[in-house]
Parts: structure tokens; C-alpha cells; sequence
């Protein structure tokens, strides 16, 4: 069951089409990536999703009726561009947003203490945030965000500004709330993260979706003809003996002294064929499909559409 459907939405800004006709459908349950460069749309379709602003024509269809400003407080946004008061206290801070969102002030102190020693930051309660470094205040408006548990969640480039401990931990927490039934957009240009928590994804471009899926079936498919081939022997004179039958390659170290080279294998040429080839010219030890990464997908997809 989809939670968020987005059909045919376009948005014009003063002769600018931010969105072109974009539709995606977001499951229940699901993490849900929305990527795309700088300036490809991403932000404008949270705002539309936020109600924050109005598609020129299509529509937004959340948990099975269409869009309105009261479905607002069932969803959690965490905007990439992060703002609290300085000069106020961490825990008064949090439980006034935790109001604003409409639980009691005892409600909210429990469940934000609960939280802050989740997330080690317990001790902080009664410091003036100006204390807290950007990762403190991070997990903070993170913590703020998912609170009054929202059905829909919108984390844009969550992990900004954390080390890696901390994003394993906050990538940890976003799967847990996957798991409890939470249905999460996650907006991102870091494609690894991508790889680890997204289910399914849309890339959008100039305003226009130009690839959607689930990330396994996407990585799959952009990954037919490619391969891996770990070699002792010229490396030069296995490239040469290959050039007719791949499109592009790379080289790298493998284990045990070999060499290893990435190939991409021309349309229509058997594996077979590469295998014999790399087995006349070089001591072949070993031959396997490879993964495409997101960001190889991402990259190629892009560059496509210029």
C-alpha cells in the first residue's frame, strides 16, 4: 500500500520549471530515497509534500485522500538548512517543538529523555544550545522530528556534518523506524547511504524524474556485462586483447599480488568469449560479475540526460 502518491506535478517559478511532470508512489514501511544534483528539483518537491507551497497542476495523494494543510502534523521534516535558538536551553528547547507538535509537556519530557539517552546526549539537557557542536544539535532536531511519530518522515541530507559513528548511529535509528512502521523519504547525495537503507528510489534532473525503482532491480540492471577478472601477467596486453569485445575498463590491486581489471563487456558478447580471451593473455585466477554502485548509476544517468 502506498502512503504518498505524487502524480504529474509540475511547478514554474518566473519562466523556471522546478518540476516537470514528476509522479512517484512512496509504500508504507518503506525508506524511500529522492536524489538528484544540486538544483535538480528535490527541495521544491518536499516543499509541495510539506504543503509549504502549491503544484501549478498535478497532485499529492497522502495516506488515501488528497494532500491538505491538516495532513501537515503526520508528517516529520528535517530540512537540510538545521535552525534553533541559541541562547535557549537543549531540553526547553525540545519540548517546546515537542508541544508545538501537540503532545503535553509531560509526554514530551518523558519521551525526550528517553531519546536524548538513546542518542547520549542526556547530560546536555539543561546546557544552552550556542554549547552544542553541529552534531549534537543535529541529533537534537532529529530527535525533535520524529517525536510525536509522524506517518511520514522527510529526513533531507541527514547525515551533514556527523562522523562516521555517529551516522552508523543515526542510519541505525532510521531502519528501526522502518521496521516499527515508519514510511521515510530520504533525500541525500551521498549514494553509499543510499545503498544501505533505501528500498526504492527516484532520481530527479532539471525538473524531471528520469529514473525510479527498487534499488535492487536498479542496481541489477545497470550491472548486466559488467565483471570483475583477477590476473597475474601484462595488463597492457590483456587490455589490448579485450578492446574489440568491452567498452570501458579499470585497474586495480587484488589479493595475493594480482592484479584485478573492471570491465564493462560491449552489447551481445557472452561472458564466455571474455573468459577465453583473458585465459589466452594472462594467468586468469579469477572472473566475476560485479555491482554497479548507486553512484556509478547516478553519475551515468545524469551525464545521460545532458
Amino acid at each position: 500500500m502506498d502512503l504518498l502518491t505524487v502524480s504529474e506535478v509540475t511547478k514554474n517559478y518566473a519562466g523556471h520549471t522546478a518540476l516537470d511532470n514528476v509522479s512517484l508512489s512512496v509504500r508504507q514501511g518503506s525508506v524511500y530515497g529522492l536524489l538528484g544534483p544540486n538544483g535538480a528539483g528535490k527541495t521544491t518537491l518536499i516543499r509541495i509534500i510539506n504543503h509549504i507551497t502549491a503544484p501549478d497542476s498535478g497532485s499529492v495523494v497522502f495516506d488515501g485522500h488528497p494532500l491538505t494543510q491538516a495532513d501537515v502534523a503526520q508528517i516529520g521534516y528535517l530540512p537540510e538548512e538545521r535552525g534553533l535558538y541559541k541562547k535557549m536551553k537543549v531540553g526547553d528547547q525540545a519540548v517546546f517543538f515537542a508541544r508545538l507538535k501537540g503532545l503535553s509537556k509531560a509526554d514530551a519530557t518523558r519521551a525526550l529523555k528517553e531519546w536524548f539517552d538513546r542518542f547520549e546526549i542526556g547530560s546536555w539537557w539543561n546546557r544552552k544550545v550556542e554549547e552544542l557542536s553541529k552534531g549534537m544539535a543535529q541529533k537534537v532536531q532529529f530527535i525533535v522530528t520524529v517525536l510525536h511519530n509522524p506517518k511520514l518522515l522527510i529526513f533531507d541530507e541527514p547525515f551533514s556534518g556527523f562522523d562516521p559513528i555517529n551516522a552508523n548511529l543515526l542510519r541505525d535509528e532510521i531502519l528501526r523506524l522502518r521496521d516499527n512502521g515508519s514510511t521515510i523519504i530520504f533525500s541525500t547525495h551521498n549514494m553509499a547511504s543510499v545503498e544501505e537503507i533505501c528500498d526504492d528510489i527516484t532520481l530527479i534532473n532539471n525538473g524531471r524524474n528520469i529514473l525510479t525503482g527498487n534499488v535492487d532491480e536498479i542496481r541489477r540492471d545497470f550491472s548486466r556485462g559488467r565483471y570483475s577478472i583477477d590476473f597475474e601477467g601484462d595488463s597492457s596486453r590483456l587490455a589490448s586483447a579485450l578492446e574489440p569485445v568491452i567498452s570501458t575498463f579499470s585497474l586495480s590491486e587484488a589479493p595475493r599480488g594480482r592484479q584485478r581489471m573492471d570491465i564493462v563487456v560491449r552489447d551481445g558478447v557472452d561472458a564466455r568469449s571474455v573468459i577465453g580471451i583473458a585465459n589466452e593473455t594472462s594467468r586468469l585466477a579469477a572472473f566475476n560479475e560485479t555491482m554497479a554502485s548507486m553512484n556509478d548509476i547516478f553519475i551515468n544517468a545524469v551525464s545521460k540526460q545532458k
